[in-house]
């Protein structure tokens, strides 16, 4: 079977998929364009894309008996596929929970502690050599110790990011779910999205897609206090960013920690100004083992459909 690969993946990924399949790997870090797209349903047997390989409804409408079987995405976020249409072409669609869940917890970890402590402001002023050296009321930030933490969606991140914040910190921890959560791991109370955003610090953990966009926006940021932080490791479009930076411009919250931006790789330009935001590259599986771990799941996943088993990792 032809497997397209559409980004460069770790070597013992790709070892494992030729050992099995027939594998094309794209050499661009880039997404698929709107005629790659449409060629892999058309030229593959199956495909492995990820995030920013916008398979939607459009592309299956172009191919309407498309060559493609499955597409084994790299990632646990897959709003970047238009499942409904990717079945209704005939594809099975996977993904990859589980192995992203505590290296991106503690990326939310390092926004955290990074803005709460102004730690980029410092290390730019320390490389521009402005630091005149210590005095007791520099760069004054928020200590985390005892804060209560807001978790916007307390699925396998949010209560991972719940328990490295109440065990590692005290802190108190409320969290926002659109549905029900029985157990949170940690103690913690179950309170309405604006109680939550009126927490110390915010965390946003919430899944991609139509239900989420902008769900942070002008009236949300109006519940945050004027010392609190907000912090977005789930996706780019789920905070309304021209809102974000107009609250952050007007004091109207403290400061952000981003790992993921609402126009990737763009980001709105007051954002980029600011000294109060922390801006990371989209880190939040960024180590070579849970990469590694994040193809290997997606390889099972197409040696399972292969074989004619049950997907261990189905949407």
């Amino acid at each position: 079977m032809k497997l397209l690969i559409t980004r460069p993946l770790p070597d013992a990924v790709l070892d494992a998929a030729r050992a099995r399949f027939d594998v094309t790997v794209r050499e661009s870090t880039l997404p698929l364009t709107a005629d790659e797209l449409r060629a892999s349903l058309r030229d593959y047997d199956l495909v492995l894309p990820t995030l920013g390989d916008r398979y939607q409804a459009d592309v299956f409408a172009d191919v309407p008996a498309p060559r493609a079987r499955m597409l084994a995405n790299f990632g646990v976020g897959y709003n970047h596929i238009d499942v409904a249409a990717a079945r209704a072409a005939g594809l099975q669609v996977s993904n990859t929970p589980g192995a992203v869940t505590d290296a991106t917890a503690d990326i939310a970890l390092t926004l955290m502690l990074m803005t709460a402590r102004r730690a980029g402001e410092g290390e730019r002023m320390v490389r521009a050599g402005l630091w005149e050296g210590w005095h007791p009321t520099q760069m004054l930030g928020m200590h985390l110790s005892g804060k209560r933490l807001g978790v916007i969606g307390m699925g396998r991140i949010g209560k991972a990011i719940a328990r490295r914040a109440q065990a590692g910190f005290g802190m108190e921890v409320v969290f926002f779910n659109r549905s029900p959560v029985a157990d949170a791991g940690v103690p913690a109370r179950q309170v309405t999205l604006e109680e939550a955003m009126a927490a110390d610090v915010v965390v946003l953990a919430v899944p991609g897609g139509k239900e989420t966009h902008h769900l942070v926006n002008a009236g949300t940021l109006a519940h945050m206090k004027p010392h609190a932080i907000l912090v977005n490791i789930s996706r780019g479009d789920v905070v309304d960013e021209a809102a974000l930076a107009e609250a952050l411009t007007g004091g109207r919250i403290a400061g952000a920690g981003l790992d993921v931006y609402e126009f990737e790789p763009k980001i709105h330009p007051a954002l980029m100004a600011l000294e109060n935001v922390t801006l990371l590259p989209h880190l939040g599986t960024a180590a070579l083992e849970v990469r590694s771990n994040m193809g290997m799941m997606a390889v099972d996943n197409l040696l399972a459909f292969a074989d004619g088993r049950d997907l261990p990792n189905p949407v």
